[in-house]
């Protein structure tokens, strides 16, 4: 028995040992890549990512070589870092924290220590490169702007992090990709893909060509080319009118949901993102809290719309059945509701139907028109949630979803929303408590996209695209049904025509008479919506935003537009006359109305904006 355990015992040791020795030798092939990667050298040909166009064929962001000194820690021998440091204009303590870092991310792997020479630099350095053992070139393409504008618009490219590394196999350290805008959105499209070298090297670590005669070799392939639905010249003009001024501006086309310009201001050259300054730069940039050049106002700033929002309570009214056009309503320099309190308006005939009620902007309307709505129901809260259910399907409330890498949903209130505000049933609200609603103030918030989305569901009676910025990839048109899809509202299409005519009465006859262009018939609608912000703690009231939405032509839309000018104190004062000028370049390529051009390119209002630092008191009488 003892004999036979014996046996046992020296059999299964050596199913043991035989089991472990087949695995290291045969299963397991980690010794032999290490093996591999001691004999071979990996290096990547990065191919050119693909070329950004306008909707009109109009080269915006191409390719121009970039060289990078990479290292591979562990082949670094010693060597003269004082020439080296010379030669690439870089300090040792820089040069000694580089090298640190790539040593930390892998010995074995390259990683940059000099990112992005010039011509020149790479010319001089190679003739020295056999003076430094473990470095080498890596050349890649880097961006090269052709326009100086839609840096929010293009986004850009940066070194990946190790987030990014560890969450996607595809990049290694020191390579490049897209952030914000196009560039970020379209990463994959744009990128391309690596080619990769096998470079069998000899005991002395010298190249002794291709691994296996290249057998595993492949070649890069070059990203896809894309048009965006920007039209360069008007992203121009918009970026042009808004110097000295911050806000956001959004046009589209009504009938497909391309956005053709999409305007931030204050903003910044895309150029200044690109080679060996781009992060001195950016850290210049992301610090300026006070203008923001970064913050991308188009589709970040949320802001009350103000008077533009007066043509949603209308098509609302008339959905709802509690009036009609013809129905008039008198104002006496305003509507007074309970214990004194009124809702102000400005000088204009009484009483007012819809369409002069639109055209002059009358906010006593509007708050009848406002309570009648909320007032149908049984009670506020049935009434407020069906007046909400409207609007958020004009895609107001939430993102829009648009294949941009950034975005905020503004706010459209609820019944929910007031019964905590009032702390309902304890204590009961009514439509008064919520009447600035009427006119586009109170707790509604909407971005310039929003409202320039809501313009274009205007100009179609009731139906709206998805706004998106790419229009084709490679020459071919794109059919991703998130942008080829119609939304319908609520309201029927019927009910958009005497609205419609309203916010063409506004040019003709109404608060946007002075701001007609000759030749082109627009429905428009100008805002002023009052200002906000915590001064020294204190909440402060500051000048007016300037606010104006339109579409053209009348009968026949190819642009709708929304204009948001910070401080801009009322409506046609500074977006009414930049909103005419963005539809008359686009339309018609030429300006005609050149005082006005002239108007807005020779006002400033930072002046305005310093008066929050300053002290100085803000005014709306300027």
């Amino acid at each position: 028995m003892r004999r036979i355990l014996l046996y046992i015992l020296i059999v299964t040791t050596g199913l043991i040992f035989f089991s472990r020795l087949f695995y290291l030798q045969v299963v397991d092939t980690s010794f032999a890549r290490l093996s591999e990667n001691n004999a071979i050298k990996i290096v990547y040909d990065y191919p050119q990512r693909g070329y950004i166009f306008d909707r009109n064929g109009e080269l915006l962001v191409s390719n121009q070589p970039s060289y990078d000194v990479m290292a591979i820690p562990r082949n670094v021998k010693a060597f003269d870092t004082a020439e080296f440091c010379k030669i690439l204009n870089i300090t040792p303590e820089d040069l000694v924290k580089k090298l640190d870092k790539a040593k930390i991310y892998s010995p074995r792997l390259p990683s940059i220590i000099i990112p992005q020479l010039t011509k020149s630099e790479y010319a001089y350095f190679q003739e020295k490169m056999r003076k430094y053992q473990g470095f080498y070139i890596q050349k890649r393409s880097l961006r090269d702007y052709q326009t100086h504008n839609g840096s929010n618009v293009l986004g850009y490219i940066t070194e990946v992090n190790k987030k990014i590394i560890d969450e996607n196999p595809y990049y290694i350290s020191g390579d490049l990709i897209g952030k914000q805008g196009v560039e970020g959105y379209y990463e994959e499209l744009l990128r391309g893909i690596k080619g990769v070298k096998y470079i069998q090297k000899d005991r002395f670590n010298r190249d002794i060509g291709a691994y296996k005669d290249g057998i595993f070799d492949t070649i890069p392939k070059k990203g896809k080319d894309i048009n965006i639905t920007i039209d360069g010249i008007l992203q121009a003009y918009g970026e042009k009118l808004m110097e000295n001024k911050r806000g956001g501006i959004v046009a589209l086309e009504p009938r497909t949901g391309e956005i053709l310009a999409m305007v931030t201001a204050p903003s910044y050259d895309p150029a200044l993102l690109m080679g060996r300054k781009r992060s001195a730069n950016f850290t210049k940039l992301y610090y300026d809290t006070i203008a923001k050049p970064l913050y991308d106002r188009g589709l970040l700033a949320e802001y009350p719309p103000g008077s533009p929002f007066k043509t949603i309570n209308a098509l609302i009214a008339l959905q709802e059945d509690v009036v009609t056009t013809e129905d008039r309503f008198y104002c006496n320099r305003g509507y007074a509701y309970g214990r004194g309190r009124k809702l102000g308006c400005h000088a204009h005939a009484s009483p007012l139907s819809m369409i002069p009620g639109i055209a002059q902007s009358c906010n006593a309307y509007f708050a009848n028109v406002y309570r009648r709505i909320i007032e149908k129901y049984p009670t506020p809260q049935e009434g407020m949630d069906v007046w909400s259910n409207h609007l958020k399907s004009f895609g107001l409330g939430g993102y829009l979803g648009s294949d941009l890498s950034t975005g905020r949903p503004g706010k459209i209130p609820d019944a929910n929303y007031y019964n905590k505000i009032y702390d309902y049933p304890t204590y009961k609200w009514f439509s008064t408590a919520t009447l600035s609603n009427a006119i586009g103030q109170g707790e509604i918030l909407m971005t310039p996209i929003q409202l320039a989305n809501m313009t274009a569901t205007i100009s179609n009676k009731g139906w709206f695209y998805t706004p998106h910025i790419l229009k084709k990839i490679e020459g071919q048109a794109i059919a991703d049904e998130a942008f080829t899809k119609k939304h319908y509202t609520t309201v029927d299409a019927k009910n958009f025509e005497p609205v419609i005519e309203g916010m063409h009465q506004v040019y003709m006859s109404g608060t946007a008479s002075a701001l007609r262009i000759p030749g082109i018939e627009i429905a428009g609608k100008t805002g002023t919506a009052e200002n906000f912000a915590k001064i020294d703690g204190k909440k402060t009231q500051l000048t007016d935003h300037s606010i104006f939405i339109a579409f053209a032509p009348v009968d026949n839309p190819k642009i709708a537009i929304a204009v948001f000018v910070e401080n801009g104190y009322w409506g046609g004062r500074y977006a009414g006359r930049i909103a005419s000028l963005m539809v008359e370049k686009y339309l018609k390529g030429t300006i005609t109305r050149t005082d006005m051009e002239d108007w807005v390119l020779s006002h400033s209002l930072e002046d305005e904006y310093a008066k929050q630092y300053s002290g100085q008191p803000f005014s709306i009488n300027k």
